[in-house]
């Protein structure tokens, strides 16, 4: 099992959606996966069709420490659960402040899931917060998505900062496994200009561009991954790209005799450097 947190201090970068996603295209490639959702604006649990706010799980499995087993949901595409936010999460950053060990309250929360599922994906909220902290400190891996835009490299350093202080003081083990470019227009030479940029600095970016797509910011609206709601669509198809990358770079056992030779570039904390 491996359990990947999706983070970015920025909002609006595509977290939540490459999510999501992700975790349908790898359930349709057979894999059991499970969602947390540790952003208290829950837009992941409603983008899955879940409306029911009086799901605690989460926040007391970090502030009480108990089972979060009870409130995984199995949601509508098969081989994906939810393990949903509610609104007492956002109070889950000022209660951790003062309990002992806080760091590692969900990964102490996650012990009793480990070996029920392929892949666990964790939707950070858009900060560097105590919750992203509890993630990083749980997870064994690091997706980063990056917006084609101006600001798309701002904050890349103090993002990569903070994990490397992570792994330094709290878990040793955590990779960042790629950058994946996200909202991608290639009708502007902006968009082209980032992408370059992003490459040429950072060289564990995934090959998947994740494009600007209607359809892609429709499909929340219908509680549905994109691979529901429209599995032909130019997103749906690029997220597809992204989970063959990622079992490629993977390769567990039971897909490796059919996998072709990794592309993985996991040396250190990231595959590269941004100067200033």
């Amino acid at each position: 099992m491996r359990s990947i947190a999706i983070i970015n201090q920025k909002g609006g970068v595509g977290k939540t959606t490459t999510t999501i996603s992700l975790g349908a295209a790898l359930a349709a490639r057979g894999w059991s996966n499970l969602v947390i959702d540790s952003d208290p604006q829950a837009n992941a649990t409603s983008a899955l069709g879940e409306t029911r706010g009086e799901a605690t799980g989460l926040y007391d499995a970090l502030i009480d420490e108990a089972p979060i087993e009870a409130t995984i949901i199995t949601t509508a595409t098969p081989g994906l659960s939810l393990l949903p936010a509610a609104p007492s999460l956002a109070g889950a950053e000022v209660e951790l402040v003062t309990v002992m060990a806080r760091e590692f309250r969900l990964k102490r929360a996650l012990e009793p899931l480990r070996g029920r599922y392929d892949a666990i994906l964790i939707d950070c909220p858009p900060s560097l917060g105590l919750l992203t902290v509890n993630a990083l400190a749980a997870t064994d891996e690091v997706i980063i998505p990056v917006q084609c835009e101006y600001f798309a490299l701002e904050g890349l350093t103090h993002l990569l900062s903070t994990v490397d202080l992570v792994k330094r003081n709290l878990n040793p083990a955590l990779i960042v496994r790629g950058l994946v470019l996200t909202m991608f227009d290639g009708r502007t030479n902006l968009a082209r200009e980032v992408e370059h940029e992003v490459r040429t600095h950072f060289a564990n970016t995934f090959r998947a561009v994740i494009p600007r797509s209607v359809r892609l910011s429709e499909a929340p609206s219908h509680g549905e991954p994109i691979q529901r709601y429209d599995p032909e669509s130019s997103g749906a198809r690029a997220y597809e790209d992204l989970a063959n990358e990622l079992i490629e770079q993977l390769r567990p056992a039971r897909l490796d005799a059919a996998a072709p030779a990794s592309s993985g570039v996991t040396g250190g904390v990231y595959g590269g450097s941004y100067g200033t």
